[in-house]
């Protein structure tokens, strides 16, 4: 299985280490983990600018069988958009989807300057702020939880480098169906692991 490492991390210093270090546990499943940075089998032509990046995240998302997406909030509110694109390519081509965020935070806890009025969260220009204890956006989280996937969060804060909601990720996406996955062992809602 071909799985898709979407997130921000393609923007940090240490991007294709830590690529490296997603395709190695990838491969201790068994798996082939493709990076955002990794060259598609088939190049796209034309000068080296956005669209051929665009292209080629395409063209690798399509020959992927699954996707582990990073939707640690970046340089801002929410998860990256990049990113956000590639769950929903991902989740209307039919394939399975998961996400793990670092923060630990809800959502609505994000916001700034958040306030309560008339029973109704708001932010600073009086728009309605989503309040339903989620990590993201209800339509990322309902994506892959439609889809069978598991949405991961963080009980304390973790930094970018931090892999171990990426594994458990990939141990989730080891089972044959993550589908009501309240049963799973180590999973929100399951049971506590062995």
């Amino acid at each position: 299985m071909r799985i898709y490492l979407a997130g921000p991390e393609v923007f940090l210093p240490e991007a294709l280490a830590i690529g490296a270090a997603k395709k190695a546990l990838c491969a201790r499943h068994g798996w082939e983990g493709v990076f955002p940075m990794d060259p598609p089998a088939l190049s796209p032509s034309g000068e080296q600018d956005w669209r051929r990046i665009h292209a080629a995240n395409e063209l690798l998302l399509r020959g992927c069988d699954a996707l582990v997406a990073n939707l640690t909030p970046f340089r801002g509110v929410g998860a990256d958009p990049g990113t956000v694109f590639e769950l929903g390519f991902m989740r209307a081509l039919g394939r399975p989807v998961h996400g793990y965020t670092h923060d630990p935070r809800p959502h609505r806890a994000r916001v700034p300057e958040a306030r309560l009025v008339q029973g109704i969260w708001e932010d600073a220009q009086g728009m309605r702020v989503e309040d339903h204890g989620l990590a993201e956006n209800l339509m990322l989280e309902g994506a892959i939880r439609a889809g069978g996937g598991v949405m991961l969060r963080a009980a304390v804060a973790l930094p970018w480098t931090d892999l171990s909601l990426f594994e458990r990720c990939l141990e989730a996406l080891a089972l044959p169906s993550v589908a009501g996955f309240e049963g799973v062992p180590g999973l929100p809602g399951g049971p506590a692991p062995a």
